[in-house]
């Protein structure tokens, strides 16, 4: 068993010290995925700190045998990012928003790319096809749903979900 096979079990296990290690490696990978959909860094926080929890209440949930263990995490993450962004608090939270909001969003714009790729992934996916990077970077990086990314590229949801495992096939290819 490796580190990290092991790490997860004691983590499946319920104990701290996995989770703490745990919490260490994805953290800011998560951060990075939830900030890219709500573009809070407020609501990212608290959301990362959710993601976790509930991560830890579903631990018995994850198998190595159906993919990564942070796949499982992110998908957790996403999930709950776009739950956030779909919630009538949320939606209320950005009807009026003041100047300053957006001022924020500028400055913060430049961490989005470190914080969304702590893990290196953007390297692998610019070697991808042209029709690959658009689809991945709206369903990864920018949280779309495949409905969206359908509509924002004007294309079948159906030639979107193909294209999306094809390309993520190609990537593991890549990097394992």
């Amino acid at each position: 068993m490796t580190d990290l096979e092991t790490l997860v079990q004691q983590f499946q296990d319920k104990n701290q010290v996995a989770f703490e290690k745990l919490y260490n490696m994805y953290s800011k990978s998560i951060h990075g995925i939830v900030y890219n959909i709500v573009k809070d860094s407020d609501i990212a926080d608290e959301l990362m700190q959710d993601v976790f929890i509930k991560a830890w209440k579903k631990a018995d949930s994850y198998s190595s045998k159906k993919g990564r263990f942070f796949t499982w995490i992110l998908n957790i993450a996403r999930n709950t990012a776009i739950d956030k962004t779909r919630s009538k608090a949320f939606k209320q939270s950005k009807q009026n928003l003041n100047s300053d909001f957006f001022v924020d969003i500028i400055r913060s714009n430049d961490n989005l790319d470190t914080s969304t790729d702590a893990i290196g992934i953007k390297k692998f996916v610019a070697n991808l096809g042209q029709k690959c990077i658009e689809v991945i970077e709206l369903l990864y990086f920018k949280g779309y749903t495949q409905k969206e990314t359908s509509e924002e590229l004007k294309m079948p949801i159906g030639t979107v979900k193909t294209r999306n495992r094809n390309c993520i096939q190609q990537l593991r290819e890549m990097v394992l």
